[in-house]
């Protein structure tokens, strides 16, 4: 499959609801997501006996591109049960529900997750919670395979915290996030932040 026409098949899921402004919802568009699952394939993190690991899935968006993109099998691991239920729709309207596993569940340091080969995700950067990320950041740790987050391009935390447990981190990409005036502490119409796409990997 052809990024492009990734990105369209992205873009046409069932979207986030993103209702909880706690949980700092955003729906991650489809060319981002799609620039996002190409390049983890082309650092040859994803291949046909990989079972990944979507924390924070949403609607499942970047989990969906895994599996178009080859992934034999994804944990999809979302707690707000809105969002889980857009997640099945799309499970089913593309018939790969089968090869899917969804838990309904908050995330927190130290949970019980299956061994996957790979994690991606999108969490939350902070901004209404300090710290917001740091169960995200700690169950890839436990996890000790390589992920893929999507995160602040400025923020200052994540390398020096993967770096003093052994861990290789990498910037390797940027693009422009867009923020609805989705809450209302927005002030203004439509936004937008940077998101930097960061590689994690144990050495």
């Amino acid at each position: 499959m052809r990024i492009r026409r990734l990105a369209m098949v992205l873009s046409n899921l069932e979207p986030h609801p993103c209702n909880d402004v706690d949980l700092e919802q955003y729906s991650t568009d489809g060319d981002l997501a799609s620039r996002l699952l190409f390049d983890i394939v082309s650092f040859g993190d994803i291949d046909d006996n990989s079972l990944v690991g979507d924390l924070g899935a949403g609607n499942g968006i970047l989990g969906i591109a895994a599996l178009k993109l080859g992934a034999k099998e994804v944990i999809f691991v979302e707690t707000d049960i809105e969002a889980c239920n857009a997640l099945k729709k799309n499970l089913i309207n593309h018939e790969i529900q089968n090869s899917s596993q969804i838990i309904n569940e908050h995330i927190v340091s130290g949970m019980p997750f299956t061994k996957v080969d790979l994690i991606i995700c999108n969490p939350p950067w902070g901004r209404q919670k300090e710290k917001a990320d740091r169960p995200f950041l700690e169950l890839i740790l436990q996890n000790k395979s390589v992920a893929h987050l999507l995160h602040s391009s400025n923020a200052t935390h994540i390398r020096p915290f993967f770096e003093s447990k052994g861990w290789t981190v990498e910037m390797y990409g940027e693009a422009e996030f867009a923020l609805p005036a989705k809450y209302s502490h927005h002030k203004r119409q439509r936004d937008k932040t940077k998101v930097g796409f960061w590689r994690l990997s144990p050495n």
